[in-house]
Order: structure tokens, then C-alpha cells, then sequence
């Protein structure tokens, strides 16, 4: 099979739930992958972190699926389960011996059509605890955990859907009621909102048939609050010093790029790779390996459906100030706008790039779940070849130009320094 030219049937059922069906036959094991079209991005500010609370609460149970079960019905059948919240989307996944495929199918319909039954407040209050435990432990009591959150609620407008973290505000997560679970799952958690992939070794019209014994019957409803926003770069440079219970300093600097699939987004992938993407990356070389005045560093990109950030971010060597590192880091920014990239550090970027996106995708779970998020942003599940093109056809001169497009704009800048 060609991964980059895959083969695939695409219809939708009567209550608008899409489906996708892939076969890769050689192993005996099939994924199944659910996309809904709701992430922390169809949140307001208030009511932030119910779409990432609702993943916890789907499995919970539902009115044929007793509490908990869900992960034991799958785990005995010797597969995996999981999910995950994003802006954009939450998605549900399993992997499992391909024999078991009605088994996924009939839990996943369960509970996307008959969850509200099973619901109560013992299964909120146990799953509101659980998220805010969560949050405690990887956002509030972690070194440098709340940088994220500083860094969206300051970088992007108010009210921007990405201006709030996708596990929610403390204060919301514990404000939630079960009107609110019950009007948010009926607001998203509708087949009209969805999209099913099967990847695997399974017979076509076997699983047509099960996908319409489980999932014809549910009702679709009206989807509720669409978000939206505009293109915006900083009017001024963002500057914030938070002194935490850390050891050392970190510095982060964070500039507006673009929506996901931009003309621009492939090749800030690229440059965030060059910067500091590897060992040898020039940041990495620079300030760890050379000078030394530097821990860590590292560089990367978020995108979405309405909107990116480029991020940089350095931990300082024990007595070394931030002045020291910023200056290190614009200096050689500058020298990449000034100078440009070289062919030998262009084409490992895109060698690397190149090669974890194919080993990624030998995974059937890793492959089903692509096809979902082609789907989602692109409205076409076989967009291997135009990803992979985006990477390919960048030059040095096209990452020296975007590099003096978005470097030279305005910035946001934090600082998290000891508490003395």
C-alpha cells in the first residue's frame, strides 16, 4: 500500500454521521476512530473546559454500558481505548483484534446515542474532582505549568476561541451542573457532527452493515455555537515577568502566524525545526552546546481552524540571566533574516520532517486517526501527497522570507523566574 495515495470509501448515513472506511489487511487488527466536531474552541469565557470534562464523562457509561466498562469491555478483548480534547475537536479511539470490531462499534454508538440516560450527579461529581485534580497536578503544582495558560489568555484577543486552555479555568470546571453536561451534549454530540473511520483488516460490507445497525437509529439535532474568528497580528510587543517555585529561569517569546493548512504553515514548521528542533538545530547548537548558557530550548507552531502561534522557549543555565538568553536568540533570528538558511540544514529539515510523518503513519490507530484530521480540516481524507508536497516544495529563500515576515513582527514575552 501506498500510504501516500491511500485508497478509501467515504458515504454518510441518513442522520448525517460521515464514515470512512480504509482496509489495510496486513495485520489482524482494526482502529476505529471518532471525530466530533467540538473542542474548547466552541467554549465562552465562564463555561470554559466543558468540552475536555465531556471526555472524561463518556466514559462514564451509558444506558447500555454500565460505568467503567467501556475501558474493561476493550482491554479484555485485548485492545486499547482513549481520547483526547483539542481546540478544534475531541476524538475517541480504539485498536483492537479485528474480530472484535462490533464490540467498538456498538460501544461508541452507546454512548453517542443513548449517554444522557446513564447520566447523573454522583458520575459529575466524581469526573468534576477527577478533571480538577487534573489540573493541579499538570497546570497549577508543576514548575513552569501555567506558562501556557499566561501565554493564550495574554497573546490571543479576548474572546478569540484559542484565548482560554483547553482543560478550562478552575473556577468553571467546578461551576459545571448536569444541565449543562445535558445541553452541551446535545448542542455537539450529534451524528451530524461526526465523523467515523475504520481502518484495518475488516470486510467492507460486514462493516456497512454494522455501522448501520448501531448508529442509523440516533437522532441527529441542531448544532449549537459556531466560533469564528479574524486574522490579527500584536499592535505592540506583550511583555510579563511572573516569578514562580521553579529553579531556574525560562523565557518564552510567541508570534502570531496562521490558520492550520495556510499558505504559510508548512514553512514555520520548517523554520521552528531549524531553529531548534534537533541537537544540532541552530538554537540548540548556539546557546546549549556552545555558549552554554542554556538548558533547553526548544521551538514549535500550533494550528488550528482559526488561527497559529510560533513559540519559542529557552531554560537558563544556573546563573545566567534572561537578558542573556534573549539577546542570544534575537541575534540569531536576525542572522537567519539577514543571512538566510543553507540547503544542507534545509534538506535535514525536511528529511526529518519527512521521515516521522512515514513512520507515523505505519501505525494503523496513528493512520486512522490522519484520516480523521484530513477529513476535518481539508474535507478530503487522502491528503497525504498535498502534506507531505507542502514540506517538499519549500526553498531557502521561502523560509528566509517568511522568517523576515513573521520574526520581525511584534511579540509577546514572558519571563518565570524563582521566587527569591
Amino acid at each position: 500500500m501506498d500510504l501516500l495515495n491511500i485508497t478509501y470509501e467515504k458515504y454518510s448515513l441518513k442522520n448525517g454521521l460521515k464514515v470512512i472506511l480504509h482496509q489495510k489487511k496486513d495485520l489482524p487488527l482494526v482502529a476505529v476512530n471518532i471525530w466530533y466536531k467540538v473542542g474548547s474552541s466552541n467554549e465562552v469565557k465562564g463555561k470554559t473546559g466543558i468540552a475536555h470534562l465531556f471526555e472524561h464523562m463518556m466514559f462514564q457509561g451509558s444506558q447500555n454500558v454500565p460505568k467503567e466498562k467501556h475501558f474493561k469491555y476493550i482491554q479484555e478483548a485485548g485492545g486499547t481505548v482513549n481520547a483526547s480534547t483539542s481546540f478544534d475537536s475531541t476524538n475517541y479511539y480504539e485498536k483492537l483484534p479485528s474480530n472484535h470490531l462490533e464490540l467498538a462499534l456498538w460501544l461508541e454508538s452507546d454512548r453517542m446515542g443513548f449517554f444522557i440516560p446513564a447520566l447523573d450527579q454522583v458520575k459529575l461529581d466524581n469526573q468534576k474532582e477527577v478533571v480538577s485534580n487534573e489540573r493541579l497536578q499538570r497546570y497549577d503544582n508543576q514548575p513552569y505549568g501555567l506558562a501556557w495558560e499566561t501565554i493564550i489568555t495574554n497573546f490571543f484577543p479576548n474572546n478569540h476561541p484559542y484565548s482560554w486552555p483547553t482543560i478550562g479555568f478552575m473556577d468553571d470546571i467546578k461551576s459545571y451542573t448536569l444541565d449543562d453536561v445535558f445541553h452541551f451534549f446535545k448542542s455537539y454530540y450529534s451524528p451530524s457532527n461526526a465523523t467515523l473511520v475504520i481502518v484495518g483488516d475488516f470486510e467492507i460490507d460486514k462493516a456497512k452493515d454494522l455501522i448501520e445497525k448501531y448508529f442509523s437509529e440516533i437522532k441527529s439535532s441542531n448544532i449549537n455555537h459556531l466560533p469564528s474568528s479574524k486574522s490579527f497580528k500584536l499592535n505592540e510587543n506583550i511583555f510579563i515577568q511572573k516569578k514562580e517555585k521553579v529553579q531556574l529561569d525560562r523565557i518564552y517569546f510567541v508570534w502570531a502566524t496562521g490558520k492550520v493548512y495556510s499558505d504559510v504553515d508548512a514553512s514555520i514548521d520548517i523554520l521552528s525545526d531549524i531553529l531548534a528542533g534537533s541537537k544540532t538545530a541552530r538554537l540548540n547548537e548556539k546557546l546549549v552546546h556552545k555558549l552554554e548558557i542554556a538548558q533547553d530550548v526548544s521551538a514549535f507552531q500550533i494550528s488550528g481552524k482559526y488561527g497559529g502561534a510560533l513559540l519559542i522557549s529557552a531554560t537558563a543555565k544556573p546563573g545566567i540571566k534572561p537578558e542573556k538568553l534573549k539577546s542570544e536568540i534575537f541575534k540569531e533570528i536576525e542572522n537567519l533574516i539577514s543571512n538566510g538558511i543553507n540547503e544542507k540544514e534545509l534538506l535535514k529539515s525536511k528529511n526529518g520532517i519527512k521521515s516521522q510523518f512515514i513512520y507515523s503513519l505505519q501505525n494503523i490507530d496513528m493512520l486512522a486517526d490522519q484520516l480523521n484530521h484530513y477529513n476535518f480540516y481539508l474535507n478530503e481524507p487522502n491528503s497525504f501527497s498535498f502534506d507531505l508536497n507542502r514540506y517538499s516544495s519549500a526553498t531557502t529563500k521561502s523560509i528566509s522570507k517568511i522568517a523576515d515576515e513573521y520574526l520581525s513582527e511584534k511579540y509577546l514575552e514572558l519571563r518565570i523566574s524563582p521566587k527569591e
